[in-house]
């Protein structure tokens, strides 16, 4: 059972006296009381900010607008909310203002790589699809800041409609990944018929959903909800909880919900200075997940959105985090750490290295207490599908064994295919080739 204490109690009646515990619970009264300025986040935490802080912050809320859905705004340590990790992503600080000089509008390229508006397709079998332009709660960390407080990033049913009839002309797309904002901010209706039309897809054969209303606004996990998309198999729903603090009861609720519904959970968490960069704290936030029935996904490695260089740590702490989880716990606690290339290069994955050496016999490892070790080869080994004939005709009658459609480095290994190397264009040895 969710638990509605003393605190959100108190937060409660400073927004409406006459608020009870149904209302709280209310995930469309949480929206419609998200705190938007500073004077109401001081009321309601009963802090005081100094004058000349303010002037500053309001500077930052002229770019980067505020907003906290009263739940999360209720788990913040009023004591010490100057170094409360909710506090931190929540709420915000002149530090944005300062732009980095190798940070970026658009790091990633979603734009450049959205060939009709609303959907990225960077990589060959699945895009993106940016079905709302609304979030509970705008994140500090956001790697779209560039959209938040936008109310012309909320996309129409005519651009809904697009990305739909984009994805039904492109058969290689297999997986859809419904992004936003935040996809759990639209109502049950319009989320419906969202996943009833791509769905109906022929080539279309996972959907997944990304949200962090189960850690912003839990209640949005109705039973309503769960009728919808239980229609919708196979499903993902990937979380956004970067700090254990994060799993209250009430996410636990939400949690639970979705998992007894039979869909498969993931979380992707940030690296973020100053709030989850800390092997000690990564390790219990991955226990927590695990424990309810959440696997962790990924570990970002924070991007070079404009206002974030605050927020990012040397991939080095990245490296060390995952040195003491990997061996040091279930190695399905352990998530890939990755940086997604600025310029659209997609995620590229980071790991410390475990392969020390190798010859044409044997390589040699190490594993996560330092030990070496060696793997003999096989001394016998050839593939199946090396050369033609027989071996040819296994490889076509494969399903979906499409290796000669390889590209990027598993093009160079393919033995189906001729290329010998991968050059980049207008390179200055090219160029002297030309002239």
């Amino acid at each position: 059972m969710a638990i509605y204490d003393q605190k959100q109690q108190a937060i409660a009646e400073k927004i409406d006296p006459e608020t009870i515990l149904m209302n709280w619970r209310d995930w469309k009264w949480q929206l419609q009381h998200v705190v938007q300025d500073i004077d109401t986040f001081e009321r309601l935490l009963e802090i005081r900010l100094e004058d000349s802080e303010k002037q500053k912050l309001e500077e930052t809320l002229a770019r980067f607008p505020l907003s906290i859905t009263p739940y999360y705004l209720s788990l913040i340590d009023a004591k010490d909310y100057q170094n409360d990790p909710i506090y931190k992503q929540a709420f915000p600080s002149v530090s944005e203002l300062h732009v980095g000089e190798f940070e970026m509008r658009d790091p990633l390229h979603e734009e450049q790589d959205s060939p009709v508006p609303g959907i990225t397709h960077r990589y060959p079998d699945r895009v993106l699809f940016q079905v709302c332009g609304m979030c509970s709660m705008y994140c500090r960390h956001c790697t779209r800041k560039r959209k938040v407080g936008d109310e012309g990033a909320a996309p129409s049913r005519e651009q809904l409609q697009g990305g739909i009839e984009y994805i039904k002309r492109t058969p290689s797309i297999r997986d859809v990944l419904l992004s936003g904002g935040d996809p759990f901010l639209l109502s049950d209706q319009v989320l419906d018929w969202i996943l009833s039309e791509v769905r109906r897809i022929p080539h279309v054969e996972v959907i997944r959903i990304g949200t962090r209303t189960p850690v912003v606004l839990p209640y949005r996990i109705t039973d309503e909800l769960l009728m919808v998309l239980k229609k919708y198999y196979p499903l993902w729903i990937n979380t956004h909880f970067n700090h254990p603090r994060e799993i209250t009861e009430s996410a636990k609720l939400a949690l639970a919900k979705m998992a007894d519904a039979g869909i498969p959970l993931g979380n992707q968490s940030v690296l973020l200075a100053g709030i989850n960069d800390s092997p000690v704290i990564m390790k219990k936030l991955v226990h927590k997940l695990v424990q309810n029935r959440v696997r962790p996904y990924y570990l970002y490695q924070c991007d070079l959105s404009e206002g974030l260089e605050h927020f990012r740590t040397p991939v080095g702490k990245g490296i060390e985090i995952m040195e003491n989880l990997i061996g040091h716990t279930s190695g399905f606690a352990v998530p890939t750490y990755v940086i997604d290339a600025p310029g659209g290069g997609g995620k590229i994955r980071v790991l410390p290295n475990y392969l020390v050496s190798w010859s044409t016999d044997k390589v040699v490892l190490r594993n996560y207490e330092g030990v070496i070790t060696t793997y003999q080869e096989p001394q016998t080994y050839e593939s199946i599908y090396k050369g033609s004939g027989k071996n040819q005709e296994i490889g076509d009658k494969l399903e979906e064994a499409q290796e000669y459609k390889a590209i990027g480095i598993a093009k160079l290994l393919s033995d189906l295919d001729a290329t010998i190397s991968l050059i980049p264009e207008n390179t200055e040895r090219m160029t002297r080739s030309h002239e």
